[in-house]
């Protein structure tokens, strides 16, 4: 059981379509409708970057970024997090985009953990 890597990093944003034309201009990063682009250094691991509405009530509105791991066997993890008397934070959700847990650090930051459905 181990990291894969950055699942996604997100962050909120006074101004999105701001923020995409600057890294569309500057990092050469066009995001979609979805304010976000998937950037894929290997075949088994795609890192998300996307943008969230301050609004947006998906992690704490006082917690300006959330770090989420792409992970294998999500499973294990959560007998992982039991055994060590990490809660979750909320019930694990399953999408067409995968399955998702989030538990939270000493400092009370979310993090998200994401396991991508197999095409």
């Amino acid at each position: 059981m181990q990291i894969k890597g950055f699942g996604g990093v997100f962050w909120r944003t006074q101004n999105i379509d701001a923020l995409k034309q600057w890294y569309k201009e500057t990092l050469n990063l066009s995001m979609d409708d979805w304010n976000g682009t998937i950037i894929t250094p290997s075949s088994d691991n795609e890192t998300i970057f996307s943008l969230f509405k301050e609004e947006s009530d998906y992690f704490p509105k006082e917690q300006s970024v959330m770090l989420n791991f792409q992970v294998d066997h999500i499973e294990a993890w959560m007998e992982h997090f039991n055994k060590l008397g990490v809660p979750l934070i909320k019930n694990v959700e399953k999408s067409d985009f995968g399955t998702f847990l989030w538990i939270s650090d000493p400092d009370g930051r979310w993090i998200e953990l994401w396991e991508k459905n197999i095409d």
